[in-house]
């Protein structure tokens, strides 16, 4: 039998090749053009390569036990504690193999939660055996922060001794500040108040792990991999720095945290984002003089990356990131039901998440091979380009003092909006696709449905004593959903949504590209595209102009036509009432011509679309 795929008869069978003679068909192909064309890259500046070699020396990064199973969690996030439970108890019986309890004002919240009450812990875990190995994570708020200990006084009631109950408490003190843009307290303060009610918990019996580096804190505001990475690293090593503090030794304080990463549809960056934080973890444990044991990850599929245009898509999405997440190595992973961003998700919402997660795994059995991206190529000069970036913001964080320091000072925050602030340029390109947002939209999609459920009411929060910039969680689909939430207000208020006539000149050979292009472009927006017959007679424009009811019209065909009649068609649309009068495709040498016909704005691929529609509800006179 061979052993590689050297040794394959099959390959034998086939010339030799190298990549150099691979290098020499891809410059034939770019006619000149440079060879960095084909070199993509990261938000933090990593090159991706178009092709790699095999990394035949790569070691395994360790991470779960071999062969074993993610945790399957599942949200409980309803507002009634008694309908959590039921939610709870069906997930549990369907496949989930452990429940994340979501706090009301917990950062992962999302407008939902439970209320911070030891009644509704209690209510919500009614009927659930705590101890018969179903994983339990808490995310928690300030509002309850006192949740470990009604966790604690809930087991003692049922008389269940704390060490035979696998929980996560998610304490997360510089997380919460972070998204809050402040602290009750300085970091000393906050910092012996933390590591003494770890010492108290695990005094009870917990084993833990108890406090939470939160990378969503990152990923949710618009962040990159290596300042996810880096902000991570430099939480944990507070929270490492406090529990030794509080009288914990290293090696017994190190399991006593664990990290929680983002997982979202970029496949490659998600896996080498879950293995470069072990081998950074590993270097950290290394430095405290430790021998380095695999961190425990949680992933929860990425907020930012859920539309509430097309959330079926968001399933798709969330396949991809369980995918990487679980190839990477993550220790448990909770999917976002794809309704999320519109709602409280109904039963069908969470049904699909839980099965997302049982598929790949029992159908696909994703977690029987450890760490199948080692050795590739790409995902190796990922994993090992995402280390040394994110190593290098962890020691920037370091030198300010570490991470409560850092973002006391605005050291974290701009970084973090620099990125955004990129991502919201090729987001408004549709250089990063939306598929449903940005791109390929349908005005007539069903809105899926979603639980009605009034949130908790939260009391005030005190003024924070320590206050700094937030890092909020945005949506990366917002901007274009505000445009469509105009429609669906114009059609609900005035009948109509805002249209545009798409002018299409010659036959459908000529047009047909272009008036695809330009109606999926301006319905991203929810300007519905009135498709004209296709004509060059400028009347017979006019007339169907009139026709559709529209106030903008586009100008759609080949660069042939439009050489010959779309000077004519412009001046007529423009003489009807036109308020503004677009052109598909870019001009060329005819600019000049066209914009004195009347034309005042050219829509291509690589164009500011956003920007552009913004500007046409101007010109409608819409808001």
């Amino acid at each position: 039998m061979p052993t590689t795929t050297d040794d394959l008869v099959l390959a034998a069978e086939f010339p030799a090749a190298s990549r150099d003679d691979w290098r020499k068909l891809v410059d034939g192909v770019l006619k000149g053009a440079p060879f960095e064309k084909l070199v993509g890259k990261t938000y933090d500046g990593l090159q991706i390569e178009p092709i790699y070699q095999r990394a035949r020396h790569a070691a395994v990064v360790p991470a779960r036990a071999p062969g074993a199973p993610w945790q399957i969690m599942q949200r409980v996030d309803h507002p009634d504690a008694a309908a959590a439970n039921a939610q709870a108890l069906i997930d549990l019986e369907n496949g989930a193999t452990g429940l994340t309890l979501v706090f009301a004002g917990a950062n992962g919240a999302r407008g939902h939660g439970l209320p911070p009450t030891a009644e509704a812990l209690a209510r919500a875990l009614d009927g659930i055996y705590l101890d018969a190995g179903i994983a339990i994570e808490l995310e928690i708020g300030l509002q309850s922060r006192d949740m470990g200990q009604h966790v604690a006084e809930l087991l003692a009631a049922r008389n269940i001794k704390p060490a035979d109950v696998q929980i996560r408490f998610g304490l997360d003190p510089i997380g919460g500040g972070a998204v809050r843009g402040g602290s009750p307290g300085p970091w000393t303060s906050t910092a012996k108040v933390f590591g003494d009610k770890i010492a108290t918990l695990a005094k009870s019996g917990f084993h833990g792990p108890f406090a939470a580096a939160d990378g969503r804190v990152i990923h949710d505001a618009g962040g990159s991999e290596a300042l996810e990475l880096g902000y991570v690293l430099a939480v944990a090593t507070a929270y490492l720095r406090a529990l030794e503090a509080a009288g914990i030794p290293l090696d017994d304080a190190r399991g006593m945290i664990y990290a929680r990463l983002a997982a979202d549809a970029d496949q490659f960056l998600t896996m080498a984002k879950f293995r470069a934080l072990r081998l950074l973890w590993a270097r950290v444990e290394q430095s405290c003089g430790l021998t380095p044991k695999p961190l425990f990850i949680a992933a929860d599929t990425a907020w930012r990356m859920l539309t509430q245009r097309d959330p079926d898509v968001n399933m798709l999405r969330a396949t991809v990131a369980v995918f990487s997440a679980g190839l990477g190595g993550a220790n448990s992973i909770n999917v976002l039901p794809h309704t999320l961003a519109l709602g409280l998700p109904d039963p069908f919402a969470r049904r699909v998440a839980r099965n997302t997660q049982l598929v790949l795994l029992e159908e696909s059995n994703l977690a029987k091979v450890s760490d199948p991206a080692a050795g590739s190529g790409g995902i190796e000069a990922l994993t090992q380009q995402l280390c040394e970036a994110a190593w290098t913001e962890f020691q920037q964080i370091e030198r300010a003092g570490g991470a409560f320091a850092a973002l006391e000072k605005n050291i974290i925050q701009p970084k973090v909006a620099a990125v955004r602030a990129a991502r919201d340029v090729n987001i408004g390109r549709r250089k990063d696709v939306l598929t449903g947002a940005s791109e390929f939209p349908n005005l007539h999609e069903r809105v899926p449905a979603v639980l009605e459920a009034r949130p908790v009411a939260l009391p005030p929060a005190e003024a924070p004593a320590v206050s700094f910039p937030p890092l909020s969680a945005i949506r990366l689909a917002a901007a274009f959903e505000a445009l469509r939430d105009a429609s669906d207000n114009a059609l609900r208020t005035k009948g109509a949504r805002p249209r545009v006539f798409l002018a299409n000149l010659g036959t459908a050979a000529d047009f047909t590209a272009r008036a695809t292009f330009a109606k999926s472009f301006f319905e991203t927006g929810g300007i519905e595209a009135i498709n004209g017959d296709g004509s060059t007679d400028p009347a017979a424009l006019v007339a169907a102009f009139k026709a559709s009811g529209a106030t903008l019209a586009c100008l759609c065909s080949s660069d042939k036509v439009y050489a010959t009649a779309a000077v004519a068609a412009a001046q007529a649309l423009h003489a009807a009432g036109a308020h503004h009068i677009y052109l598909a495709g870019r001009p060329g040498e005819m600019e000049a011509g066209l914009r004195a016909a009347g034309v005042g704005d050219f829509i291509a691929a690589g164009g500011d679309a956003l920007a552009t529609l913004k500007a046409a509800y101007a010109k409608m006179g819409a808001a």
